[in-house]
């Protein structure tokens, strides 16, 4: 009797510790946040089926993307890979270029750099650069302080081209009148190599880069202008960080107060703009190479609380904290170029939530 018991015994806990591995499997706020190892290419993965997800809707999903010209894509959920695929030749270890989704590894770094005491983005830029690292007035150039830089309130004239040297950069409107989106951000490199004493790359590589084990480089583009290429996983990797809050695996890399300001409104001109993130959930927006203000959300299928790092021809990383999700999509443009933002992003998560809902 006392056999039997035990093993009803040993049945009955078996069976309760199989019940939780299954409900954490397919609940993502059961289930503890994954970090694949640097320097490996080995990473978890979960199935769309542990998720409940609507698996019939996978492959129009994939279709769409392969006929939107897309390259790679990537879903993780707690930073296990749950959809990895690529196209058109593209694979794992391919490289590819960020474009302006790329902003927000400066925005990140200049969050590191002010942790360390280097810099303060409430400071003017001049008080780094020196007077002169524009063509506005000594007076107009003096108010443009670093946060500026990352909010795009510069009040620089936006149509002058790509380049950031200093005849191409002209006052139009004082400091955090204005929002538009040009390149001017990029003088926030110049900032942290001359507070650190570093190149842009070797202050990069060693406050980031190397520490969540990602790959890729800033490559030369011209007009002063650098832009970061790197394999799918690497741009992963980062959207991992993002999403908990500056933690990689125990080690704090960015002030996480820091990055709620950076992934939320930074100014009432353009509500839906952080510091180089993109905020979805707002009640108004403006688009790049616009003054327009548009009412109602960026993505209206997207969730309320995502935001976004968005790059010319449609490079994307989606962050949504509620579903402890991340989405990377890289590749050319879905329809035609553009700057950052399309209608690709909202018809991608209508075929997004057919799956994941």
């Amino acid at each position: 009797m006392k056999t039997f018991w035990l093993s009803a015994l040993s049945f009955f806990l078996l069976m309760a510790c199989s019940s939780s591995d299954d409900n954490t499997s397919g609940n993502p706020e059961n289930e503890d946040m994954y970090f694949p190892e640097n320097n490996s290419d080995t990473w978890e993965t979960k199935t769309p089926a542990s998720l409940g997800w609507n698996e019939d809707a996978i492959q129009p999903l994939l279709s769409f993307l392969e006929q939107k010209h897309s390259r790679s894509f990537i879903i993780l959920v707690n930073g296990r890979i749950v959809m990895e695929n690529y196209f058109n030749g593209h694979t794992a270890t391919t490289p590819w270029y960020w474009a302006s989704a790329g902003k927000t590894l400066t925005s990140t770094i200049t969050g590191i750099a002010q942790e360390e005491g280097l810099i303060n983005i409430n400071n003017k830029v001049s008080d780094y650069l020196g007077t002169g690292w524009t063509s506005a007035p000594a007076d107009k150039e003096n108010l443009i302080t670093c946060k500026h830089l990352l909010t795009m309130t510069s009040g620089l004239d936006d149509e002058g081209g790509d380049s950031v040297a200093p005849e191409n950069l002209h006052y139009l409107a004082d400091a955090g009148t204005r929002w538009a989106y040009d390149n001017v951000y990029v003088k926030l490199q110049d900032v942290i190599a001359t507070a650190s004493g570093q190149t842009w790359s070797s202050y990069f590589n060693t406050k980031l880069r190397d520490k969540t084990g990602m790959t890729g480089a800033w490559i030369e583009s011209g007009d002063d202008l650098s832009v970061y290429w790197s394999t799918t996983r690497s741009m992963a990797r980062f959207g991992l960080l993002i999403l908990n809050n500056g933690d990689w695996n125990g080690t704090q890399i960015v002030n996480s107060n820091y990055l709620a300001a950076a992934t939320s409104t930074s100014q009432q001109i353009n509500k839906s703009y952080g510091y180089l993130w993109w905020i979805n959930g707002e009640d108004s927006y403006h688009l790049p190479q616009t003054q327009i203000q548009f009412p109602g959300m960026l993505i209206s299928n997207g969730a309320n609380d995502m935001f976004m790092a968005l790059g010319k021809n449609d490079q994307k990383i989606y962050v949504i904290p509620s579903k402890k999700m991340v989405v990377i999509r890289m590749g050319d443009a879905a329809d035609e170029e553009n700057w950052a933002l399309s209608g690709f992003d909202n018809d991608l998560w209508g075929k997004i939530n057919a799956v994941i809902n």
